[in-house]
């Protein structure tokens, strides 16, 4: 499979994770988006930049438990309880919070076993 942006060819795998990692831009996660039917607000901005900034320090995408402990601290008193922070993720990726932050972050596709 594969996106258009700016004129230039985005080959992704049939799931629409990008297969070529350095293909990734701030237009591509547009395209990838629009694909998704996902609107980037500044709070799916925050977390798609966040996922980057953790992938490049850390060679992998940060877990669920990972960006419960630190993320939701940073978002403020009402999302010091996890499971209430857990519970915001959801409601901004319903499907998979993980999996769909990395694919329009432009990060491989997160195996099962790193999810938790």
């Amino acid at each position: 499979m594969s996106l258009q942006v700016n004129g230039k060819t985005i080959e992704t795998d049939e799931e629409g994770f990008l297969l070529k990692p350095d293909d990734w831009d701030e237009d591509v996660a547009r395209a990838l988006a629009e694909k998704e039917g996902v609107e980037l607000d500044e709070t799916r901005w925050g977390l798609i930049n966040y996922f980057r900034e953790y992938y490049e320090d850390h060679m992998k995408h940060p877990s669920m438990a990972i960006l419960l402990r630190t993320l939701g601290k940073k978002h403020g008193d009402s999302y010091e309880d996890e499971k209430e922070y857990e519970k915001f993720l959801y409601s901004v990726f319903p499907t998979n919070p993980i999996a769909e932050i990395c694919k329009l972050a432009g990060l491989p596709q997160p195996r099962a076993e790193l999810e938790n």
